[in-house]
């Protein structure tokens, strides 16, 4: 159920965190976290105030949040706004050949970096995000992680603003 920023601002600390614990990916943490910054002046206001958070993350704990994704195209158990984004993408319609292909990229990626590929899916097609597969396969494991945070922000941000009524 979307939020008016007024009722985000009187929520208690485990009200807030229930209602926007999964904005990042079984990290509802962060929202906790982001509670002691109220009140919130807009919607940009409290996500810059969530990405400052994240920012703050220790390395362990950013390992951790993207650690929380599950695998694009994968038939793994999943929370409910990533089965949306990824259907959003078409990753919940492959073909045979392309589910393959998925696999394949989402396996190399995790033995390279040992964390899953992070890619906000309500920005791509299918083929953008294999195309982005590639490239970024060919980066190092630290711009990779800071790749994958962004991508988790620009994730929260889409689901934050969903989240909220204005």
């Amino acid at each position: 159920m979307p939020y008016s920023l007024v009722e985000l601002n009187q929520l208690s600390p485990e009200e807030f965190t229930q209602a926007l614990g999964a904005i990042f990916e079984h990290t509802p943490d962060i929202a906790r976290r982001t509670w002691d910054d109220r009140p919130f002046a807009s919607t940009a206001d409290l996500y810059a105030k969530m990405v400052t958070v994240v920012s703050a993350m220790t390395v362990g704990e950013k390992l951790a949040l993207i650690q929380a994704h599950p695998d694009l195209g994968s038939k793994a158990k999943m929370a409910e706004a990533s089965v949306s984004e990824q259907a959003g993408a078409g990753l919940d319609r492959l073909s045979v050949e392309e589910f393959d292909r998925f696999q394949y990229l989402n396996r190399s990626y995790r033995e390279k970096f040992n964390f899953p590929f992070i890619v906000a899916v309500k920005n791509h097609t299918k083929t953008s995000i294999l195309a982005a597969f590639k490239q970024r396969l060919d980066n190092s494991p630290e711009t990779e992680m800071q790749q994958a945070v962004a991508e988790i922000c620009q994730i929260a941000r889409f689901r934050l603003e969903s989240a909220i009524r204005n």
